[in-house]
């Protein structure tokens, strides 16, 4: 009963932001704002060539019409946040709200995971067994492979929220981060947190490890197959097709291992440094990689291209 009534006494998280380093906070916050706008921008652009030109309804551009809807869901959830926690030091947010955002946020996380790993798939069975591409590929195995990367991300978003959420908290309720991220929260907690870290060790393994094992293997597949391929002009045409994926995978793999898997300080007199350098880091992850993934993966492919500048001058033709 005890520890109910200190999870119950707990109404309400505060935000720190940077309320630490102020004459950082309106630079960073032109910064991101200009950022989230580029990414509803590109990723809106794409979702909305992916639905209405035909000729892109095939797995590929399925799964990238996700992977942007995803990132705006993403960016969505918790840009907004942080905006507000650089113009208000000390944001307050509700404990539901903050349950909700930290559910969302780690949710649209672990499903681009998996995402990237279908995707992965996607170009081994094209440039490895391009003959039976269309059958194994089919719309009727694409789109729940789609349905499952959301679902496997929502159910191990939802076991994690409910484990941390579940937790007492003792009076301390001020979160040192941007939103309410999973980490930061565990923090305030004042019992023993060893299912959680477990739990969450278990999580990074299927939804990190994983995926990464399975993109890996995938593209030793398919680089053996394209140094096979006689023509340089036939190699360079099958990489161009890869390369922006791979490029994607290694930005948004390379940040999320960096922010979870890297060693903390146990200096006091870092503390303050490391803290900062997380927030970085977290920020990078959950702004950056949704603002560059249309353009280094979507946005060059001229098939894409090729339909924006018909979509723009069918609009323009028609005003």
């Amino acid at each position: 009963m005890e520890s109910v009534n200190q999870t119950a006494s707990v109404t309400e998280f505060i935000l720190l932001g940077l309320s630490a380093h102020p004459k950082l906070e309106k630079t960073f916050f032109v910064l991101i704002l200009l950022m989230y706008l580029v990414i509803l921008l590109g990723n809106g652009v794409l979702i909305l060539v992916t639905v209405s030109v035909s000729r892109l309804h095939m797995p590929m551009y399925f799964f990238l019409g996700n992977l942007s809807f995803l990132d705006i869901c993403y960016t969505t959830s918790s840009v907004p946040l942080i905006l507000d926690s650089f113009l208000t030091p000390r944001k307050t947010v509700p404990f539901s709200a903050c349950a909700v955002q930290m559910f969302l946020s780690f949710a649209m996380g672990a499903t681009e995971c998996v995402l990237l790993g279908m995707m992965a798939f996607d170009r081994y069975v094209a440039i490895c067994n391009p003959l039976r591409y269309p059958v194994v590929m089919s719309k009727a195995a694409y789109v729940p492979m789609a349905a499952s990367s959301w679902a496997a991300g929502s159910a191990a978003s939802m076991v994690q929220t409910s484990l941390a959420m579940r937790l007492p908290f003792c009076g301390n309720n001020i979160i040192n981060h941007f939103t309410c991220e999973i980490l930061a929260v565990l923090k305030l907690a004042c019992a023993d947190i060893s299912i959680n870290v477990i739990s969450m060790g278990v999580t990074n393994v299927i939804f990190l490890g994983v995926p990464v094992l399975f993109i890996f293997v995938s593209y030793v597949f398919i680089l053996t197959t394209i140094l096979r391929i006689p023509s340089a002009e036939g190699r360079k045409k099958a990489f161009s097709t890869c390369s922006a994926h791979l490029t994607v995978v290694v930005v948004f793999y390379g940040t999320i291992l960096f922010m979870y898997g890297k060693p903390k300080s146990k200096d006091p007199l870092g503390a303050d440094k490391q803290d900062l350098s997380d927030k970085l880091v977290s920020l990078f992850y959950g702004v950056v990689t949704p603002m560059l993934n249309p353009i280094i993966y979507s946005l060059r492919n001229k098939d894409v291209k090729a339909a924006v500048r018909n979509l723009v001058s069918q609009k323009c033709f028609t005003q």
